[in-house]
C-alpha cells in the first residue's frame, strides 16, 4: 500500500532515534521511497551514513548546503512528499512546528509541505504530561497534523510511564492509513473471522481449518479506509489488526452472543468467520479416556448467526456473508444469499489451489441479490478485502439512490 510513495522521514534528537533505522527498513520493504532529514541533535545518536545506507538516498542535515540547495532542497522535498513522518519527534520540535518556527532543514521543510504530517512523539513522561506540551500537540491536531501516541514503559531516563516511541511496525501501519483514501469514514463495520472451537472435553474440540486471515484482512482494510471497526474473532494465531476493537471468542454460542450484541449499531456486517455447524451435546468435565475402538459423540446444531442477522437486518444495513464450498459453488452460495437475506455473498471453493484456508491468497466469486455475478482470479487477501469493501460501498450508494 506504500508502493512508490515518496516519504520524507524527519529524525530528531532523542535516544529513540535508533528505532528510526528500523522504520526506514520497514518503509522500504513496503515499497516506499524514503528521504531522511536529520536534525543536528539527531546526529549525536545515529550517523547520517546509517540512514543513507538504509534508504539508498542522500540524508539531508543542513538548510544551507550549496549542493542540496541547487534545487532549493527543503522546497523540493516538501513538494515531492506523499507523506511526512517525524519519528522520533521531541517536545522541542513539536513546539517549534506548533508556533511556526522554521529555523533548520526539518522545520523549514515541514512548514513548506502540503503532504499529510504524521508525528511520533518520544520524550520523558513528565515532558509528555506537561500542559505546555499538551497545548502544542492539541494545536497541531486542530491544524490536521496526525499523531502516533507514545506507549507506556521504561524510559531511557529511568522513569516509567508514557513517552516511549511507538514500535516501527505500528508507525508503518499509521503511514498506510495516512495515505489511504478514507472513503468509509463515519461507518461502523462489524467483521467476524476465524473458526470456532466446540469443546468435547478440556482437551479436545470440534473445529475447522479456518485461519481467520480473510476476516482480519477485511477488518484492517476497513480501518485503514476510515471506518470504526469491531472484529469478533475465534481462536487464531493472528495478531489483532492495529486500531481495530477486537473481541476474542471461542465457541459458536459465544460468537453469537457478541455479534448480536454489536449488530444493532453496525452499518455494515461482514460475516467471514467459519462457524462450526454443530457442537457436542454435552461437554465432559474430565478428559474422555480411550477405552474402546469406537467412540460416539452426539452433536447438536449450533444457531445460524448469519440467518439471525438477516432476519433482524435494519433498514440501510448492509449484510455480507461467505460461502466456503467444495462443490456446486454458485448453487449453494445463491441459496445462502437468498435464504439468509444477504446483500452480497463471497463464494470460494476451498479446495482450489490458492483459495483454501491458511493461505494468503483467495479466489472469490461475488454474488448479488439482483443476480449480478463477478468472478476474480487468485489475488492476495488484502486485495480481495479491498474489492469486497468497494462493493459494499457501491451497494450502500445504490440503496440510497
Amino acid at each position: 500500500m506504500l508502493k512508490d510513495k515518496e516519504i520524507v522521514l524527519g529524525v530528531t534528537g532523542g535516544i529513540a532515534a535508533y528505532k528510526a533505522a528500523e522504520l526506514v527498513r520497514l518503509l522500504k520493504k513496503a515499497g516506499a521511497v524514503v528521504h531522511v532529514i536529520m536534525t543536528r541533535s539527531a546526529q549525536e545518536f545515529v550517523t547520517p551514513l546509517t540512514f543513507q545506507t538504509l534508504s539508498g538516498n542522500p540524508v539531508h542535515t543542513e538548510l544551507f548546503n550549496l549542493i542540496a540547495e541547487q534545487e532549493i532542497g527543503h522546497i523540493s522535498l516538501a513538494d515531492r512528499a506523499d507523506l511526512f513522518i517525524i519519528a522520533p519527534c521531541t517536545a522541542n520540535v513539536i513546539a517549534k512546528i506548533a508556533n511556526g518556527i522554521a529555523d533548520d532543514m526539518l522545520t523549514t521543510t515541514v512548514m513548506a509541505t502540503k503532504a499529510p504530517v504524521l508525528i511520533v512523539p518520544a520524550m520523558n513522561v513528565n515532558m509528555y504530561q506537561n500542559p505546555l506540551y499538551r497545548a502544542n500537540e492539541e494545536r497541531l491536531r486542530q491544524h490536521g497534523y496526525r499523531f502516533v501516541a507514545p506507549v507506556r514503559g521504561e524510559l531511557a531516563c529511568g522513569w516509567e510511564g508514557e513517552g516511549k516511541m511507538q514500535e516501527p511496525r505500528i508507525i508503518v501501519e499509521e503511514a498506510v492509513a495516512a495515505t489511504t483514501r478514507r472513503d468509509l469514514a463515519g461507518l461502523k463495520v462489524l467483521v467476524t473471522a476465524g473458526p470456532t472451537m466446540e469443546e468435547i472435553d478440556p482437551v479436545r474440540y470440534v473445529s475447522n481449518h479456518s485461519s481467520g486471515k480473510m476476516g482480519f484482512a477485511i477488518a484492517r482494510a476497513a480501518r485503514l479506509r476510515g471506518a470504526e471497526v469491531t472484529l469478533v474473532a475465534g481462536p487464531t494465531c493472528l495478531e489483532a489488526p492495529w486500531g481495530v476493537a477486537t473481541v476474542s471468542v471461542t465457541s459458536a454460542l459465544e460468537m453469537r452472543e457478541e455479534v448480536l450484541k454489536l449488530a444493532a449499531n453496525a452499518d455494515v456486517i461482514i460475516k467471514a468467520a467459519a462457524v462450526a455447524d454443530y457442537r457436542p451435546a454435552t461437554r465432559a468435565s474430565n478428559k474422555v479416556k480411550k477405552k474402546s475402538d469406537q467412540l460416539t459423540i452426539d452433536l447438536v446444531k449450533n444457531p445460524d448467526i448469519l440467518a439471525e442477522l438477516g432476519a433482524r437486518k435494519a433498514p440501510g444495513q448492509c449484510l455480507v456473508g461467505f460461502a466456503a464450498e467444495t462443490a456446486d459453488l454458485v448453487a449453494h452460495a445463491r441459496l445462502k444469499l437468498e435464504g439468509k437475506n444477504l446483500d452480497l455473498i463471497v463464494a470460494n471453493d476451498v479446495c482450489a489451489p490458492g483459495a483454501g484456508f491458511s493461505v494468503d491468497t483467495n479466489i472469490v466469486r461475488l454474488l448479488y441479490r439482483d443476480g449480478r455475478d463477478e468472478e476474480y482470479p487468485c489475488l492476495p487477501k488484502d486485495e480481495v478485502a479491498g474489492i469486497i469493501l468497494d462493493r459494499v460501498k457501491r451497494i450502500r450508494s445504490e440503496e440510497r439512490g
